[in-house]
């Protein structure tokens, strides 16, 4: 029977196209993520009516979202190391709990009740803390835990942006990805770190994920001894209203004006291959836009999925918090100097005082 659960925490993804409808009203429900006037009623409306973009994008990259893959990969792989490096809490078993498709973060608390565990780590598969990703996630567990209460001792991951492990990972990538550059090109390129951004309004609250993302691209490349120009950039920005800049494909198009036309793209808040990697980047970005702006080389760095040095790396954050004893990370307890969310303060409370 297994001792320890390390439960995985991400938005997850539509694994076929009739769960994308599905997948698109939980999206839009969550308050936390995208609050919205009168959300029960609009939410509802917004879903029904990108179901088909949406679908047609997924049809484009195999029919549904990779992500539960990877994960469970990444999950099971990374408990055999953890057996190894803390026989103490061993057995470990990794359970996967997704905000917006199945298993549900609220399923998932339920199954690792009824398997009998009563140590939890949760575990976020964000790097980088947002309130509006690893916030939601944590919300969701203490609205749950709170309605249906249990006998699980948790404690935190929260964030992790600058692991070493993380740092060699992505660095890697990007050496690999280079070398498949024409060589005389390779001493021009740019690099361009592309995180999902936010709507100014969260940033403005004093969410710390545009920090820690850039705290993760400096420790990239300083790894890489800063072996090209780079930018960081934002990509998936949604609806009218102002978001962190600037915008991915916009910065493309630049790149393509002042004659900077060999990029390489890097995923950097995203570990695992999903909607946002294979479509936005992968389809819009360099099959199509890059060839109107006439980029002559541009590529992607492959995301971390089950790269080697990736699972050491999250099995040694797993086995280092077990190991130190503590429930969260310093900075968890803090929050956004202009939080609006009550929730947020309850949820904090819930995993400090455990």
């Amino acid at each position: 029977k297994p001792k320890t659960a390390i439960m995985m925490l991400n938005l997850g993804g539509p694994e076929k196209i009739e769960d994308v409808h599905d997948f698109l009203l939980r999206l839009f429900m969550d308050k936390d993520l995208i609050p919205l006037p009168a959300q029960s009623q609009l939410a509802p409306w917004i879903a029904k009516r990108r179901t088909p973009k949406i679908q047609e994008q997924y049809e484009k990259i195999g029919g549904g979202s990779p992500i539960r893959m990877w994960t469970t990969k990444q999950g099971e792989a990374m408990c055999t190391l953890l057996d190894e490096l803390c026989p103490e809490s061993a057995p470990h078993k990794h359970y996967i709990g997704f905000r917006y498709a199945h298993p549900l973060t609220e399923d998932t608390i339920q199954q690792i009740v009824d398997d009998g565990i009563s140590r939890v780590v949760a575990f976020t598969q964000y790097p980088q803390y947002s309130c509006s990703t690893t916030g939601s996630s944590i919300n969701a567990i203490y609205r749950y835990v709170h309605k249906n209460p249990n006998n699980i001792h948790w404690s935190v991951i929260d964030r992790w942006p600058t692991h070493a492990g993380l740092i060699k990972a992505f660095a890697e990538n990007i050496r690999k990805e280079i070398d498949q550059f024409p060589e005389n090109a390779r001493d021009d390129i740019v690099i361009m770190f592309s995180a999902h951004s936010l709507p100014m309004s969260v940033v403005n609250r004093g969410d710390p994920y545009p920090s820690e993302v850039s705290s993760t691209v400096e420790r990239v490349m300083e790894e890489l001894n800063y072996s090209h120009p780079y930018r960081l950039v934002w990509q998936s920005k949604v609806g009218p209203l102002p978001w962190l800049g600037p915008q991915t494909d916009e910065s493309i198009k630049g790149f393509g004006r002042i004659n900077k036309k060999n990029l390489l793209l890097v995923p950097i808040a995203f570990t695992s291959d999903h909607i946002e990697t294979l479509y936005e980047l992968d389809v819009e970005y360099i099959d199509e836009l890059a060839t109107k702006c006439g980029i002559t080389n541009i590529r992607r760095a492959e995301s971390l999925n089950d790269s080697p040095v990736f699972i050491e790396a999250l099995a040694d954050i797993v086995a280092k918090h077990l190991k130190s004893g503590q429930l969260s990370t310093r900075q968890f307890g803090l929050r956004c100097p202009m939080c609006v969310n009550p929730v947020c303060a309850s949820a904090k409370q819930f995993f400090m005082n455990q």
